[in-house]
């Protein structure tokens, strides 16, 4: 039997003593989790009892078992972190899940003036999304693994946004983003996203060393050589092909935004920023001249009061306006939820959804639910700068900024601040796609900053 020094055995000690700290670290992340998470699932179950007695007048349990369901999936997932992921971030889950249940009920909430049953297949996927994000946190190890993968996802998320141009699968509608299989409506765009997210993390972490070489200095901005042009401006091009043949404007500015604050992040030179904003002012200038629909927002965005652009049945103001009258009907505390009538805005339930619950829980709840998304961005971000992994890093911060500008987007859109673009607000309008695509988002983040917290020093080369 050997003898173990004194110093084997205090570096063991220390060790052990290591082990039980990040022990019970990770047991008060997930128990701050779990009081978040009650209280997010009691002001879901809240906001729907309150839709029913200010609408009906009385309890139906049917919805209500529906909400149980989604609420016991959370709390599932809850028990996946605390198994695959004791470390994750405590925050993120309890907000996306109160966001997505208070959208729910605004839903059901119009469904109860137009008859419809859009509130009910929004919690059915938001079932569906809350069960892929527990099965990704489980099977998705290390999202290190992504970085392998680089090009199969750039080259997946362009296939995912060519797919609606194909004849057998497009859904139709104004714009060229929806397919059709089996019966069931899907915008791979969403999905696009997230794969275009992970492309754009690892080609930045390999070509980052070019992209930050020194450049010309003016006005006290460093602006990079011309020769490193060249990402930006394939990006660029995407983003208006997106624009021109899909008739999506909000996808391509998401896109071409996400790259733009990723490779600023990467590099650091504010001159990226300025050459991709410069681009992003030109495309949607030359698109208002050359494209009919977004001359058409264009001009209802800066003449929307005027009397015959209301009434005008194409491209009118109608919808913008009477969105912007809900909001003021609403003012600072809300006529209640189920009290207003939200439905005489088209729409209401998808991309007028901020306008929607404006008029019901007022600008106080408005500013409640921006300042949740305010912590959810805020946390992701967080997520990347704590840790020392380039890709986690830049994927964390990219999926992010993804995020805080769809809900800049619509929300300056319902709100006159500027034109308005054909994008949901994340976790709260309607839609299957947009509500699976960022459960993915709350999934991939809760991984990286478990990542984080564990293994702070790694680095992706």
């Amino acid at each position: 039997m050997t003898d173990v020094t004194p110093d084997e055995k205090a570096k063991k000690d220390r060790g052990v003593t290591r082990d039980l700290r990040r022990i019970r670290a990770a047991q008060r992340l997930r128990n701050r989790e779990l009081l978040l998470l009650i209280g997010a699932i009691v002001l879901t179950g809240g906001a729907f009892v309150l839709v029913q007695f200010g609408a009906l007048g009385e309890i139906q349990t049917g919805i209500l078992v529906v909400v149980g369901i989604l609420s016991a999936l959370a709390l599932a997932l809850h028990v996946v972190l605390r198994i695959r992921a004791a470390q994750a971030d405590p925050f993120l889950l309890p907000i996306a899940l109160l966001l997505t249940g208070l959208g729910s009920a605004m839903i059901y909430r119009i469904d109860l003036s137009l008859d419809t049953e859009a509130g009910q297949h929004q919690l059915e996927y938001a079932m569906l999304s809350v069960a892929l994000a527990g099965l990704t946190v489980w099977f998705l190890a290390n999202h290190r693994v992504l970085f392998r993968y680089t090009y199969v996802f750039g080259l997946t998320g362009l296939v995912l946004l060519v797919l609606p141009f194909v004849p057998f699968l497009n859904g139709g509608g104004n714009a060229t983003v929806w397919i059709h299989v089996a019966g069931f409506y899907f915008q791979p765009g969403e999905i696009a996203k997230i794969c275009l997210a992970i492309f754009f993390a690892g080609y930045l972490v390999r070509t980052r060393d070019s992209l930050t070489s020194t450049g010309r200095r003016i006005l006290g901005f460093t602006f990079p050589r011309a020769r490193e042009f060249g990402p930006l401006l394939v990006i660029w091009l995407v983003s208006m092909v997106i624009i021109v043949a899909q008739r999506d404007l909000g996808t391509g500015m998401l896109i071409f935004g996400m790259f733009v604050a990723m490779l600023y992040v990467a590099t650091g030179k504010t001159g990226w920023v300025l050459i991709g904003v410069g681009l992003a002012a030109a495309g949607a200038v030359a698109a208002t001249f050359v494209m009919p629909y977004v001359h058409n927002r264009f001009n209802a965005w800066i003449h929307a009061f005027d009397n015959e652009l209301y009434n005008d049945p194409a491209g009118g103001s109608y919808q913008l306006v009477n969105g912007i009258f809900g909001l003021a009907h609403g003012g600072l505390f809300g006529t209640g939820l189920g009290q207003g009538r939200p439905a005489l805005t088209p729409v209401a339930n998808s991309d007028y959804i901020i306008p929607s619950l404006g008029e019901e829980l007022g600008l106080v709840g408005l500013f409640a639910i921006f300042a949740l998304y305010l912590v959810f961005v805020s946390r992701g971000a967080r997520v990347g700068v704590a840790g020392q992994d380039d890709f986690g890093k830049l994927l964390a911060v990219g999926l992010s900024f993804t995020l805080a500008l769809q809900v800049f987007i619509m929300v300056g859109g319902v709100t006159r601040v500027i034109p308005l673009t054909g994008l949901t607000t994340p976790f709260l309008a309607a839609g299957g796609s947009s509500l699976l695509a960022n459960w993915l988002i709350v999934a991939i983040l809760l991984r990286v900053s478990d990542a984080v917290r564990r293994q702070p020093r790694a680095v992706i080369g």
